[in-house]
């Protein structure tokens, strides 16, 4: 009946079935308004099926609204619930995506190496906390994070970098993204504008201007933002990376710091401080956060997503108090909480010292990989380049004076196998940086970094003289 035709070795109940076969056909109107339906009787003969499955479907339609089905009658469509047909898109609507070119060589940035996280471990410690873990954790934890993995983070941060935060001024994240949207929220202004970096992260560039801020761009030299374009500028924060600028590398010094701080004092304003990867560090110590030099002027967001593994979602900010009670407000009316399970994981992680572990010895293999790429660009271009901002982190910003990067240049090499960034992509003012690249590393086996540099060699020769 209706050219109904059930899958009775399939995946889906029949009732399931059933339903859906009538309310399609009353909704394209092959069953009209106030037509009677079958009995389930006489439908379940039919079909060749139970009755009470044709019961349930009928339940079910009838607590939708599809049909009426009052005791003692029979059951008929209701009215007023035809649908037109949609049309359907046109062919030239739609997006055609060429196959990707296999890559050879992805320098990348912005990746760790997947193989160091030590997934054994995490498993042991995923284990055990959850079999320990309170019932009371089980349920709403509220916007702040477990206390524990406060603590922990706290002690970490004074350990590793001298910096004292104490755990009720820490806040977890689903990572450094989520932590920057909900940061933008915190602090937006009617009518005032942030100042950031030039060039700058693009995507984080992309959430302020999602959430209908005005971008002052401020310019960025070897040793990062430079301060002085500051005077004069209206805002309501400061984005900055100062421990290594993204993308060209450089550590900003004190007496820039100190001019930071002075203008935020001056504007009432706040600067934002991204430390997305400083724990890598191949010259001596990590660099102190710029949070330590004016606590109440200074937000300091932090991330685990790109020292372990992308996949583990979890970041943390450092407030001032008077934006605590703010902050909660917000998240709680966002996302509520992150997820207790990992965050009492990385809180064991932390506490027996397997994170500091995990550092030193992803830094060791980053390191030699660093020195690897500097090797292979000295051995295939001489001394035509210059690095910048090469004492940590997971990628490199590479000069070629007299060269010019843009995107037709990344694009060709995408067409032979070679993945590589102009730091062009990442400005907002262009041309001032279309003479470096950026190569991501910290992914890469040595091996593939020196077959990688050869491969992008013999494309930068072809390149120049086509």
């Amino acid at each position: 009946m209706w050219g109904i035709e059930l899958q009775k070795d399939g995946e889906m109940p029949l009732k399931r079935q059933l339903y859906m076969a009538l309310s399609e056909r009353i909704l394209n109107g092959a069953i009209k308004a106030g037509e009677a339906l079958p009995s389930t009787r006489g439908l379940a003969q039919q079909l060749k099926i139970s009755r009470n499955t044709v019961v349930e479907a009928y339940d079910m339609l009838a607590v939708e609204g599809f049909i009426l089905n009052r005791p003692g009658s029979v059951a008929r469509v209701a009215g007023g619930l035809v649908l037109e047909p949609l049309t359907p898109p046109a062919e030239s609507s739609r997006e055609v995506r060429p196959a990707p070119v296999p890559l050879l060589a992805d320098f990348r940035t912005g990746h760790p190496d997947l193989r160091l996280f030590p997934r054994y471990l995490w498993q042991q410690l995923s284990k055990r906390t959850l079999q320990e873990m309170p019932y009371d954790l089980l349920g709403y934890t509220g916007p702040q994070g477990l206390p524990r993995l406060r603590e922990e983070i706290a002690a970490h941060l004074l350990r590793s970098k001298g910096l004292y935060a104490a755990p009720e001024d820490i806040f977890i994240t689903a990572g450094a993204t989520h932590a920057l949207n909900l940061v933008t929220d915190l602090l937006y202004e009617e009518g005032k504008p942030i100042c950031m970096e030039d060039p700058c992260n693009r995507g984080m560039l992309q959430i302020l201007l999602n959430k209908g801020y005005a971008v002052n761009p401020i310019p960025v030299d070897k040793l990062g933002v430079q301060t002085e374009y500051l005077q004069g500028q209206p805002s309501c924060a400061v984005y900055v990376t100062p421990s290594h600028q993204f993308p060209l590398g450089g550590v900003l010094p004190a007496s820039r710091r100190t001019a930071l701080i002075r203008y935020a004092r001056k504007k009432n304003c706040y600067i934002v401080e991204d430390d997305y990867d400083s724990e890598f560090r191949y010259y001596g110590d990590p660099v102190a956060p710029l949070y330590a030099m004016d606590p109440e002027r200074v937000i300091h967001i932090g991330t685990f997503s790109k020292v372990l593994v992308p996949a583990l979602r979890i970041g943390y900010v450092i407030l001032p108090g008077k934006l605590h009670q703010r902050w909660r407000q917000l998240r709680t009316h966002s996302d509520v909480q992150n997820p207790p399970f990992e965050q009492a994981v990385l809180a064991e992680f932390l506490h027996r010292r397997k994170f500091d572990r995990h550092i030193r010895t992803a830094t060791k293999q980053y390191g030699e990989r660093r020195q690897t790429l500097l090797a292979s660009l000295k051995a295939h271009f001489g001394d035509i380049w210059h690095a910048w901002g090469d004492a940590s982190g997971l990628h490199l910003a590479v000069q070629f004076p007299g060269m010019e990067f843009d995107e037709a240049f990344a694009k060709n090499c995408i067409n032979h196998g070679v993945r590589v960034t102009p730091v062009e992509y990442h400005c907002i003012h262009k041309g001032k940086h279309a003479d470096k690249l950026l190569f991501g590393y910290g992914h890469m086996e040595p091996e593939d970094i020196e077959k990688g540099v050869a491969l992008f060699h013999e494309i930068v020769m072809r390149f120049q003289r086509e």
